[in-house]
């Protein structure tokens, strides 16, 4: 760490200068198929922000695929239209946030523009899920522009609270929680890789998978259909056995399962039938079953009891983990695209219900195809931070390593990490796991200049 323990008697604050972004187009390697989607390509944003401090100005940058057909899932649109809903937030939310023009802190104006843009994205029928994505990228940006102005790494910035952050969004916690919380966080040296399995892979790709990268990981994605995702297990499970793999797992659905009696089905079939006699035992939890909006309809009742479930999609804002709790529902999924605030304070409400006994609830680590460089580096000290043993981690198969990157880019990257990559292909997953040593560095887990991110020529 550059600093071993930081701490602020009040956190700095700060006047946001500007917000630039430019995107680039990113090929997939292999199709990835999630629920009723199949991508291809998606762009990639690229985002920086300045900021004017005590000391000076300082810039910040940050990364995200804008996948299609996440963030909304209306049939009614097309892919296109998914994703110029993400580039109509940007625009939103960086008037919300230019319009808040007095110093304030990283956190403070987080808050202060949170419930602008929300309301002004559901006047334009944008889901809260899309709604987060513009001020995401932008606290992330700001952050990584906070830290570098104060010579901070992540790691100990947040452990000294370096954002202000605090209990004004999330009325059930209390700023002591918050504090105790941020203040306890142990990294790992290591972050264990679980890989993503998504409909078009095929079946013996799982044991390649383990013997080139040592992953003992694995998410898989569901249809929705429990007759064709438990006749699908049955070989997944088949084929880890053969090769005699001690795997633990995770299932998605992506929102696919029609109601709790098609949920119900599947898992009887994996409760009672022989061929998964050992996989609930090496199940550790079923991600966003149901769609989001029947979510918060839809008790899990006894489901609840036998299987861990976690909320993804259905998080459109502060309130939704208390929420599914309350239905049923142990956890809910950290990712930088969803905000590194809702990430925090979840973990903080996670630690403090675990602490007194309500539940024993957890904060789940996915991904969203986050690209080399940026992107990954900083969700994986993200989840990093607040100690997730294991993370998703699907851009590195989904995507041809750092794709449209420059040479001099994938270099400067390569040469700041060289323990976290393995040269121009991307991640360097050994033993199943990455080492995120590199990632302690002052900024938001970057050595790289962010001035020296560029867009692509013309």
């Amino acid at each position: 760490m550059t600093n071993a323990a930081v701490g602020f008697s009040s956190a700095p604050k700060f006047i946001l200068k500007s917000l630039d972004w430019f995107e680039r187009p990113v090929a997939y390697r292999k199709p990835f198929k999630f629920g009723a989607a199949t991508i291809t390509e998606a762009p990639q944003l690229f985002l920086k922000a300045e900021i004017e401090t005590d000391r000076g100005r300082s810039i910040g940058a940050t990364a995200e695929l804008m996948v299609p057909k996440w963030f909304n899932k209306d049939p009614a649109l097309t892919t296109d239209e998914t994703v110029e809903q993400l580039r109509r937030v940007l625009t939103v939310a960086r008037d919300c946030y230019f319009a808040h023009d007095k110093a304030d802190t990283a956190f403070g104006l987080h808050a202060a523009c949170h419930a602008d843009v929300l309301a002004l994205c559901v006047r334009e029928t944008i889901p809260g899920l899309a709604a987060a994505f513009g001020p995401a990228q932008f606290d992330k940006a700001i952050l990584d522009a906070l830290l570098r102005a104060h010579n901070l790494d992540v790691f100990s910035g947040l452990r000294g609270n370096v954002v202000g952050l605090d209990a004004r969004l999330t009325p059930d916690l209390t700023d002591g929680a918050i504090t105790s919380y941020l203040e306890s966080r142990v990294p790992p040296r290591r972050v264990m890789v679980r890989h993503t399995f998504g409909m078009a892979d095929p079946i013996e790709s799982l044991a390649e998978t383990y013997r080139k990268s040592g992953c003992r990981y694995f998410k898989i994605k569901l249809s929705g259909d429990p007759m064709a995702d438990a006749a699908r297990l049955e070989l997944i499970v088949a084929e880890l056995d053969r090769h005699k793999i001690d795997y633990r797992a995770t299932l998605d659905a992506n929102e696919q399962y029609a109601d709790l009696d098609a949920l119900a089905k599947l898992t009887s079939m994996l409760m009672n039938e022989r061929q998964f006699a050992q996989f609930p035992q090496r199940l550790l939890y079923i991600e966003q079953p149901l769609p989001r909006d029947l979510t918060f309809t839809t008790p899990l009742g006894v489901l609840g009891e036998s299987f861990a479930f976690i909320v993804d999609e259905a998080e459109s804002d502060y309130d939704t983990f208390p929420k599914a709790l309350a239905l049923g529902y142990r956890g809910i999924s950290s990712k930088s695209c969803k905000g590194i605030y809702k990430s925090l304070l979840n973990g903080a409400r996670a630690a403090a219900w675990t602490q007194s006994g309500k539940a024993r609830a957890f904060l789940a680590a996915e991904d969203l195809t986050c690209q080399a460089g940026l992107s990954v580096q900083q969700d994986t000290a993200l989840l990093a931070f607040h100690g997730i043993a294991h993370a998703e981690r699907n851009g590195h198969h989904y995507v041809d390593g750092f794709a449209s990157a420059s040479d001099a880019e994938i270099e400067a990257f390569c040469t700041a990490h060289p323990d976290f990559y393995a040269g121009r292909s991307g991640l360097a997953v050994r033993d199943g796991g990455l080492e995120i040593g590199s990632l302690t560095q002052p900024g938001f887990a970057s050595g790289v200049d962010p001035a020296s991110i560029a867009a692509p020529h013309a």
